[in-house]
């Protein structure tokens, strides 16, 4: 009996991804994805960019750190706005200014513009980035409510759109470092403003767009008046940046001890190699039995991020380091998919947009600030430094994990 229950387990969740994919067709999955690529270029190559043309690795960062300040705070209105004016209009017209500012930004670092226009220019960048996988994981939701789809059946559309997440992550910042090598990182950039040209407007005139169509705007005012959030979202997004502060940290680290190691080429693949086993951890959430309940897996996927990363603090070798932060990416995708399960279940859907872009603003804000804090801390007192502020994070957020009551 034993041995005929994997087999039905496997099938039934290849089924699953078959029925989610289902709800919006093949083609809005390819155009979602390549629509949030960008996203994930424009961080890293900005700081490329600006480094590559100025000669300033401090111009670099602040021009880096002003796209993610511009990320984090205009990333809510993105969602506020699409679930009061629908997807369409607003994913539609950030896109087409994303691709703009993007280009400004590759013509003024090419011109050697000052170091505090290209700070403005940045910051324009990442105010108006269309936020294509927040969106997205709203949108496949709301096709799988309406389709009358079972619990599981979202829950695998979470995975779904995470793994394209973590998968946009990881070939962003790889595309973007093969430009440089090749050629120069305004190409990547280049690249990234026709995507969100194309893909961003292909997704916005998506049929499936109509799933988030709002009704009449006092309507829906109205609706969004009556449904406040509630207060155990904000612990949500507390673990959160405390995930995006650990990934930087992690980040932070691994490029000092690469450098100290004397490979910093290798820095790249050692986040590729998270990054991929944190989409195959992603994508097998979908295997999870039902019985074990979002709160228990939101406690699971924090301690385990917290046991894993220890290994980091002792890790002082390259096949160490890639051994550690392979198996440490396994608590990644889960903790994200987690988390945002636990947010669709907790806010009205009315602002379920709005909870989403603000979750993802988080999850950058996180990595963005702990970056620049441990990069500091590395360069001072070595890469444990910045690996024991990511298990401190770790600690903080399954601390979180184990005192937060989300009603689900």
């Amino acid at each position: 009996m034993g041995t005929n229950e994997r087999p039905r387990t496997r099938h039934g969740t290849l089924d699953t991804y078959r029925e989610v994919i289902g709800l919006a067709g093949p083609l809005l999955p390819c155009v979602s994805f390549l629509g949030r690529l960008p996203t994930a270029t424009i961080q890293f190559g900005s700081v490329l960019l600006v480094a590559r043309t100025s000669g300033s690795l401090a111009a670099a960062g602040l021009t880096g750190g002003a796209l993610a300040l511009g990320q984090v705070a205009c990333g809510p209105l993105v969602g506020r706005l699409a679930d009061r004016h629908g997807q369409r209009t607003v994913v539609l017209a950030f896109s087409l200014a994303n691709a703009l500012a993007v280009a400004a930004l590759v013509t003024g670092a090419l011109a050697g513009l000052p170091t505090p226009v290209l700070a403005l220019l940045g910051a324009v960048a990442g105010a108006t980035v269309p936020l294509v996988g927040p969106l997205a994981r709203t949108r496949l939701v709301a096709l799988a409510r309406r389709a009358g789809a079972p619990e599981p059946t979202v829950g695998v559309a979470l995975s779904f759109e995470s793994t394209l997440d973590e998968l946009s992550f990881v070939l962003g910042p790889a595309l973007v470092g093969l430009a440089a090598v090749l050629a120069h990182p305004a190409y990547a950039l280049a690249g990234a403003a026709l995507l969100v040209a194309t893909c961003g407007t292909g997704f916005a005139l998506h049929p499936t767009a109509r799933a988030v169509r709002p009704g009449p705007e006092r309507a829906r005012a109205a609706t969004v008046a009556r449904a406040p959030v509630p207060r155990s979202v904000h612990a949500l997004r507390a673990a959160l940046a405390l995930q995006g502060a650990m990934f930087g940290a992690c980040q932070a680290g691994i490029t000092a001890l690469t450098a100290r190691l004397g490979q910093e080429d290798q820095a790249g693949l050692v986040y590729a190699a998270m990054g991929v086993m944190s989409a195959v951890a992603g994508l097998a959430m979908a295997a999870v039995p039902a019985r074990l309940g979002l709160p228990a897996r939101w406690r699971l996927a924090t301690g385990a991020a917290l046991v894993l990363s220890l290994p980091l603090l002792r890790t002082d070798g390259m096949t160490g380091l890639y051994a550690v932060v392979t198996v440490l990416g396994i608590a990644y995708a889960p903790h994200l998919i987690t988390v945002f399960g636990i947010t669709e279940r907790t806010v009205p859907p009315a602002r379920l947009s709005e909870a989403m872009a603000f979750a993802t603003s988080a999850l950058v804000g996180g990595q963005a600030l702990a970056v620049a804090a441990t990069g500091r801390l590395a360069e001072t007192y070595g890469p444990s430094a910045a690996f024991a502020a990511a298990s401190t994070a770790a600690a903080l957020a399954f601390a979180i994990a184990l005192t937060a009551c989300p009603a689900v």
